[in-house]
């Protein structure tokens, strides 16, 4: 297309803001009719990040959890509903976001960018996974293991977990985790992009590593078992990154991809 056609068929800043609001607003609804299917449903929602503690408790008679306020049990379901709603209204706002941004990209650019926006929900949910399946039973038994049972003439020690602190906990420990396992998908971006290079990953795997386990000791509960188990992965993630960021930059120079730049142009929108 020439440049004054391509030209004349952009779309003007304003159509620009009036698409960008309607997105949103596809999002927003989106978002809210998610919360409120996960609300009519969040008691099973809340048994289900219940369930490590209770398979931790089992056969102990007397187990509870508690609250003590009026409010804490309400806001918690509001909590939790909210929690589950944002994951999964994700692929409507990952699809809104793609909506807005795809026109205005090369088809080759399109091909790049779209594994990428797969691989983030696929990750998170490993990420997720991992900590609901392995970390947090680790995490309870080593917690409970300090109750004392009391007896001559001391008192005994035993855990009643408020439902607001366990809940949050549990949600911050899988947002935790979902978030860090992106690191790939942040790394190899920018190594398309040409901001890193995997040699400059490679020589700064040391504080990499460092970074690792000063985020999973801030991230984590202050055991030694969840802090490891969330730094190992991440390094882990960072060396596949390392390999990713040398495949990209080893076809870089494919000519394939740079006829197929000159060729294509952005759509017009």
């Amino acid at each position: 297309m020439p440049a004054g056609d391509f030209e004349e068929s952009k779309m003007p800043l304003l159509d620009h803001l009036v698409e960008l609001r309607q997105r949103l607003l596809y999002s927003f609804i989106g978002m809210i009719v998610a919360f409120i299917l996960c609300y009519s449903v969040a008691g099973h929602i809340y048994n289900f990040l219940v369930q490590p503690l209770a398979d931790a408790t089992a056969g102990q008679e007397g187990r509870r959890m508690i609250f003590t306020a009026l409010h804490e049990a309400f806001f918690t379901q509001i909590k939790v509903a909210f929690f589950a709603a944002m994951c999964i209204s994700f692929p409507i706002i990952a699809v809104q976001f793609w909506g807005f941004i795809s026109p205005g990209l090369y088809k080759n650019e399109k091909k790049a960018f779209l594994p990428f926006l797969a691989a983030t929900p696929v990750l998170f949910v490993v990420g997720a996974a991992m900590v609901y399946y392995l970390v947090i039973p680790l995490a309870w038994r080593f917690f409970l293991s300090f109750e004392t049972p009391g007896g001559d003439g001391t008192l005994p020690m035993e855990l009643e977990p408020k439902v607001d602190q366990y809940l949050s906990l549990v949600m911050r420990l899988i947002f935790a985790f979902g978030v860090c396992f992106e690191l790939p998908v942040l790394i190899v971006l920018l190594a398309k992009v040409g901001i890193v290079s995997s040699d400059g990953l490679k020589a700064k795997r040391k504080y990499a590593v460092l970074i690792a386990f000063v985020v999973a000791a801030v991230l984590t509960p202050p055991d030694v078992i969840s802090q490891v188990l969330l730094a190992v992965p991440v390094i882990i993630l960072y060396e596949i990154s390392i390999l990713c960021a040398r495949f990209i930059e080893k076809h870089r120079g494919d000519p394939a991809d740079d006829e197929g730049a000159d060729e294509d142009e952005p759509e017009a929108v």
